[in-house]
């Protein structure tokens, strides 16, 4: 039982820290691809609006939010390209 429990907070913890160094390279790459890209600005305000929930998500320790959110916005941004 001890053992189950050592490996499910190892798990959960390195899984976090995955997340952790994710965010930030997510964040980047949305900043990237708007450089590139021209969208029409209610696309635009949204894809900003979720980078920045997802960048303030990930400042608050919500990393795995943080993903989801990031990933929104990538999707949305290879959809209007």
């Amino acid at each position: 039982m001890m053992r189950y429990l050592a490996v499910l907070l190892f798990t959960v913890f390195f899984a976090s820290s995955v997340f952790a160094s994710h965010c930030p390279t997510l964040v980047h790459k949305i900043d990237e691809q708007l450089k590139m890209v021209q969208l029409d600005s209610t696309t635009e305000t949204r894809i900003k609006k979720l980078r920045d929930q997802g960048e303030s998500l990930h400042k608050q320790g919500k990393h795995a939010e943080s993903v989801k959110v990031l990933n929104k916005a990538i999707d949305e941004l290879d959809a209007a390209m």
